[in-house]
């Protein structure tokens, strides 16, 4: 992977008790960097800073010093069903605490050099089989609107000087959680299969991916505003399928049985998986990030064994 990278850094993360969070800590304390967690749970350990968004309270002065700041938080999307209490949640826990962070980083006297900010390819809404870039048009629906906002709610910091950059990343694979591990069993059972028509395309990176292009963005100055986060070879459902099955050398002949998608993902969540975006790359590749994992079969593998 190609940067221009810096000396030992210190980082400040929020997000870092989930599935991404978790290996990017790791992944920098590996690389010899300091880094804090900001949580919002009363304070464990030294390396750790309060805050509480849904207040708004946030004390700016912790923030002064840290080299880079990186914000993976949110509420789930896909693992309850869209009330109309729900969709505000969803919204409200990536907004205002994205826009209280901003707002306090931009007032800081010594600001970090990079903010990172999480978003997801929603940002393009269910477009089928269009090539999609980060120079498409944004999306329609609900999942697009927040996705909107959720980079919107940067402008302050932006606005500030500070290097920003959004994460639009796809579905990520990890055999410890998310959609790929919600999947194994069906699989492994052998009733395993395509979702619905399988036509529709599944945007994906692994997991050692998504953290090492967050790490490539962090490192390389040159870099700033939206990147996908995605692997470069999108497959179908069908696809995935099909590869996940030989990788477990299972059977993939009849579809999932619906009652296994209501079990496994949830009612809100089968429609999100019967959708499609077809997401590429681009600017991620320009900026020199080698993938670990750039097809599906070698990133299964490497995951299953």
């Amino acid at each position: 992977m190609a940067g221009e990278y810096l000396a030992t850094k210190k980082i400040l993360v929020a997000g870092s008790s989930g599935l991404i969070g978790t290996a990017l800590v790791a992944s920098l304390q590996g690389d010899g960097h300091e880094v804090c967690r900001l949580v919002r749970r009363p304070i464990k350990e030294a390396n750790e800073v309060r805050w509480d968004p849904s207040s708004k309270l946030l004390d700016g002065g912790v923030l002064e010093g840290f080299d880079a700041i990186i914000h993976l938080g949110g509420e789930g999307i896909g693992d309850k069903r869209w009330s109309k209490s729900r969709k505000e949640k969803i919204r409200l826990s990536r907004v205002i605490s994205s826009t209280l962070l901003s707002e306090q980083i931009a007032r800081l006297e010594s600001k970090p050099e990079v903010f990172v900010l999480a978003n997801a390819i929603g940002w393009y809404g269910s477009r089928g089989g269009e090539e999609l870039t980060e120079g498409s048009k944004i999306g329609a629906g609900f999942l697009s609107e927040v996705c909107s906002e959720w980079e919107n709610s940067a402008k302050a910091v932006e606005d500030s000087g500070v290097r920003t950059i959004y994460l639009r990343s796809g579905i990520v694979l990890s055999s410890s959680g998310g959609v790929l591990a919600k999947m194994l069993l069906p699989f492994k059972l052998g009733i395993g299969g395509k979702m619905g028509s399988g036509k529709q395309w599944m945007s994906w990176i692994s997991l050692d991916d998504e953290v090492g292009a967050i790490t490539h963005l962090m490192d390389t100055k040159s870099c700033n505003g939206a990147f996908n986060l995605t692997a470069p070879e999108p497959v179908t459902n069908r696809e995935f399928a099909k590869t996940l099955g030989r990788t477990l050398k299972r059977p993939t002949i009849l579809p999932l049985p619906g009652f296994m998608l209501r079990i496994l993902f949830g009612s809100r969540a089968i429609s999100l998986m019967i959708e499609g975006q077809k997401v590429l790359p681009d600017r991620l590749q320009e900026s020199g990030y080698i993938f670990n994992h750039s097809t599906l079969a070698e990133a299964l593998k490497d995951l299953l064994g």
